[in-house]
């Protein structure tokens, strides 16, 4: 349920504060939890690992979708900003 605000957050303002490594590797790890709540047929880790792999999947479609929209744009590297004759 932790990734539901962070959910909405991209959808309000995008996901550019989110990064695909660490996504892909906390997506790995609630992954590799389900797998194990399968192995051991543990009901709690199956839901709780099956809920939080769709809320970070949704996160990830979520940022990749943001990125692909047409009004999404790239900010400026600040130095540059600064110093435009760089």
């Amino acid at each position: 349920m932790a990734f539901v605000p962070q959910i909405l957050k991209i959808r309000r303002s995008g996901g550019r504060d989110l990064s695909y490594p660490m996504l892909s590797l906390y997506l790995g790890g609630v992954l590799l939890w389900l797998g194990y709540g399968l192995m051991i047929r543990a009901q709690a880790i199956i839901l709780a690992n099956a809920a939080a792999s769709l809320l970070v999947a949704t996160c990830i479609m979520l940022k990749w979708a943001s990125e692909r929209s047409p009004g999404a744009t790239r900010q400026a590297s600040p130095a540059l900003e600064e110093n435009p004759e760089l």
